[in-house]
């Protein structure tokens, strides 16, 4: 991944831009993180559990209230800038990247909330289509901007919701709650157990001496584009199906392994798979969760390496080149458990390692994943971070939280 700007120098040079492009400075930024699931992949959307972390990679914005209803977006990293009214939303086929901040405006509005226009310039160092959340970081970032200029009262588990409801009605992605939770609400220096049915949370430790690689394969995946949404589909025939024998459940995560190994023949093949990867990783969460708080960082990794062998041969949402990353970073020194993570079909892996082993993990999975697929792989230790906030605010009867 390209190298990690820190974050004052960051917010220094969003500051910049922003004056540059609209000639006055910005009255607030925001901070909102991507991030890495450690494991409960295509769980969320089942009311299943999760273990993901926040990183310290991040989507910034600046902004400023206007007195209309004009939206003016500026994406720095792209140096494309698109403007839209509120009184008039449309979903867009050119500059699409603007459809996460016209479908949020959208579901506030919905709620009832009274938004003023707003100039907003905005950068990212969290990687596009790498399968790290940085759409999720956009929603939530935008959110907390408006929450903040406005000062309408939302929690953070409402805020992850509507920013949930923006891309599934709006942008058009069936994804779960996940990513919008863990970027509103991460933890720092904890992963986050999350219910995804009762959005009830709490934080998990890692145990000492062990450290988060996230290893980006560099081939982009295009989430609307894939599998994502038929897989979602195919979980629902197989709860529709399952209910004939167990009228009372409503998702997968009601099925308990015993249950679905008593019932599972009579599924197509192919919705048997599925449903097997989600039970069971379902079921490798929680066991997970309990290998962390007991301290045994090697059972966390045998259920990592049992997920991505799930999510590549029932679920089969893997490529080639995740395939590829994956077994490199088994046969490396210092790898305690890896497997695929995101939505699938390229983006990112992530593997649990022995801190002191760090460096010459990476560089011999680096130079395997080379080997293999011919493309040049990035690799970064990431941390767990806080979830969005709130890093200057100049509003009138406000003082800055951070300086510029």
């Amino acid at each position: 991944m390209p190298e990690k700007t820190p974050f004052p120098d960051r917010l220094a040079i969003l500051r910049a831009e922003f004056v540059r492009f609209y000639g006055a400075p910005p009255e607030l930024a925001v901070r909102a993180p991507g991030r890495v699931n450690l494991i409960g992949e295509h769980t969320d959307y089942n009311d299943g559990y999760v273990l993901p972390i926040a990183i310290d990679r991040s989507v910034l914005v600046a902004s400023a209230a206007r007195r209309d209803q004009t939206v003016r977006l500026w994406a720095v990293d792209f140096d494309a800038h698109v403007t839209f009214s509120l009184d008039d939303i449309d979903h867009v086929q050119v500059q699409r990247w603007s459809n996460y901040q016209r479908g949020v405006a959208v579901v506030l509005k919905e709620r009832g909330f009274d938004l003023p226009g707003v100039d907003v310039a905005f950068s990212s160092d969290v990687p596009i289509a790498a399968g790290l959340s940085s759409s999720a970081a956009i929603e939530v970032a935008t959110a907390v901007t408006w929450q903040t200029l406005v000062g309408f009262a939302l929690s953070r588990p409402e805020l992850a919701l509507l920013c949930q409801r923006a891309e599934n009605s709006f942008v058009g992605v069936n994804c779960g709650i996940m990513d919008q939770f863990i970027s509103a609400l991460g933890c720092q220096n904890a992963a986050l157990l999350i219910d995804c049915r009762s959005l009830a949370y709490r934080p998990v430790s890692l145990p000492e001496g062990v450290v988060v690689v996230v290893m980006d394969t560099m081939k982009q995946r295009g989430l609307a584009d894939s599998a994502y949404n038929t897989r979602r589909a195919e979980c629902e025939e197989g709860v529709r199906l399952l209910g004939a024998h167990l009228p009372e459940i409503t998702a997968l995560r009601d099925v308990s392994v015993a249950q679905f190994e008593r019932y599972a023949d009579g599924l197509p093949p192919h919705v048997l798979r599925r449903c097997r990867h989600v039970i069971t990783e379902n079921q490798r969460v929680l066991d997970g969760v309990d290998a962390l708080e007991r301290g045994d960082a090697a059972a966390f990794g045998r259920l990592m390496d049992a997920s991505h062998r799930s999510l590549r041969d029932d679920y089969e949402v893997s490529c080639a080149e995740l395939d590829a990353m994956v077994e490199a970073a088994w046969a490396a020194p210092g790898v305690i458990g890896a497997r695929m993570t995101g939505g699938g079909f390229g983006g990112c892996a992530v593997a649990l390692v022995e801190e002191r082993l760090t460096s010459v993990f990476s560089q011999q999975v680096g130079r395997a994943y080379e080997q293999s697929t011919g493309l040049t792989p990035s690799l970064y230790v990431t941390v767990a971070e806080a979830g969005a906030d709130v890093v200057h605010q100049m509003l009138k009867g406000q003082t800055a939280r951070r300086s510029w």
